[in-house]
């Protein structure tokens, strides 16, 4: 039988298919296809173009061939609805979207329960959004974006509990659907599915099994982080920036909420404790502004600009829409019109890296725990210039890699509910270790400038 698996991770701009093959003690990766994720804005409303999606996810899995089983991942907080008959009512709404503004501040602080950062886009202020519309009233269920894929591939009905921890409405100490709470907020019990675990099997798609997995982008991501022990931090960097540590319980001190931590289910009943920083969207939606330039070309420019000459507060919600985002960051870093791309997207790594620290340094006082080291997975594991910046700031060792971690964390956990691999996370991440380059960074420069440029971006 085949030791291949399919890996569907779907990221907020594209999406792709890896199959993992795994044999004697390897692990090896093939992209077999990828497709873009283009939002779609009409009448006024982002949406998800979800049927391009699915179209994506289908041409995936006929590129990928035989496989064992099949899992699927994305970002978090987002949902559709379906009716009585299993139709979807419309295309799921995007959480850039402007429905939820203002919402959060009129809900009763959630944090006892359910442990979250308190966002304008979680779940739980989309739905209250929803609420008054006719879709909600014909909705029967809600499923978040990988069951919703899961759903149409297999007919299988339930919400994983990686994803599920991100709604709001999820209580964090029992693992399950807080009942009462979604009375108290006028919301209907009935939308949400069964709460089901990373290794249970949903159902077939033409004969193959579809697992669930950690099908938020993240819990696959922290399964990969290929740490020694517990003394480390993560940063799953992409379009976010993912930064925190793996604990056995959630912190719910106020000291928690008032730093705005979020206290999300990560596999093996593991909990990810971390807050949301902006991460590399401000410099994706600049190269979109700018025409898609060159990216290597323009780090280097980048690393050629003075250090820590301008820096914002990049987790400022004014940069989480899109659109002019070069003027919003030339307007809060003070910088002339005339300001070089360089020199934006220095100010914005020197940004990132600020708020990267600043989050890790927050997770260690809050969680009562030291880390040594610093792992940053994901995407922006490529990009050299921000990889030392944080090491810098964060004045620690930075181990980059594995880029496709998402994938990686996804395809282990299909892997071991067959049986072809064994273990805890400890022996996930040491097959990572073992199989996966890992690029070391080493802290240099003065913690006293660091200091000088919080400070500066009011941080």
């Amino acid at each position: 039988m085949s030791d291949a698996f399919a890996a569907v991770d779907l990221g907020a701009s594209s999406g792709r298919v890896v199959v993992g093959r795994f044999h004697d003690g390897t692990l090896e990766l093939e992209v077999v296809h990828r497709f873009p994720n283009e939002p779609v804005r009409v009448v006024g409303t982002l949406h998800w173009d979800i049927l391009s999606l699915y179209r994506g996810v289908l041409d995936g899995l006929a590129a990928a061939g035989p496989v064992r089983s099949i899992g699927i991942d994305s970002w978090a907080v987002d949902y559709g609805l379906i009716d009585a008959d299993g139709a979807l009512l419309g295309n799921p709404v995007h959480y850039r979207d402007a429905r939820t503004d203002g919402i959060a501040d009129r809900v009763k602080d959630l944090y006892d329960v359910c442990g979250l950062q308190k966002l304008p886009f979680n779940t739980v202020y989309q739905l209250i959004a929803a609420e008054p519309t006719a879709q909600y009233a014909a909705a029967d269920r809600l499923l978040m974006i990988p069951d919703l894929l899961a759903y149409w591939l297999t007919g299988g009905i339930g919400a994983e509990y990686t994803n599920a921890s991100t709604t709001g409405l999820l209580d964090v100490r029992t693992r399950e659907w807080s009942w009462p709470l979604i009375s108290e907020l006028g919301l209907r019990a009935r939308l949400l599915p069964p709460v089901r675990h990373p290794g249970d099997r949903i159902g077939l798609f033409g004969g193959t099994p579809v697992i669930a997995v950690g099908s938020h982008d993240t819990a696959s991501a922290v399964v990969a982080v290929p740490a020694e022990g517990d003394d480390f931090a993560y940063i799953s960097c992409g379009t976010w920036s993912l930064v925190g540590l793996e604990l056995d319980a959630p912190v719910l001190s106020e000291e928690s909420r008032a730093a705005n931590f979020t206290n999300e289910g990560g596999v093996d009943s593991t909990i990810r404790y971390l807050r949301n920083v902006m991460g590399l969207w401000p410099l994706q939606e600049c190269l979109r502004e700018w025409g898609s330039p060159a990216l290597p070309e323009l780090l280097a420019a980048a690393a050629a600009e003075p250090g820590l000459a301008h820096v914002v507060d990049l987790d400022d919600p004014v940069f989480l829409p899109p659109g002019d985002m070069a003027g919003r960051l030339r307007e809060r870093a003070g910088l002339p019109a005339g300001a070089s791309h360089a020199t934006i997207v220095r100010c914005i790594l020197d940004s990132l890296a600020l708020a990267q620290r600043r989050a890790v340094r927050q997770a260690q006082e809050l969680a009562g725990r030291d880390v040594s080291v610093v792992h940053l997975v994901g995407g922006g594991a490529l990009n050299e210039l921000l990889c030392q910046l944080t090491a810098d700031a964060c004045g620690l060792p930075v181990l980059a890699g594995p880029v496709e971690a998402t994938a990686i964390g996804n395809l282990l956990v299909q892997a071991r509910a067959a049986g072809v691999v064994e273990g805890g996370l400890d022996a996930m991440r040491a097959l990572v270790r073992q199989t996966q380059r890992i690029v070391r960074y080493t802290p240099a420069g003065s913690e006293q400038d660091w200091d000088a440029a919080a400070a500066r971006a009011g941080r």
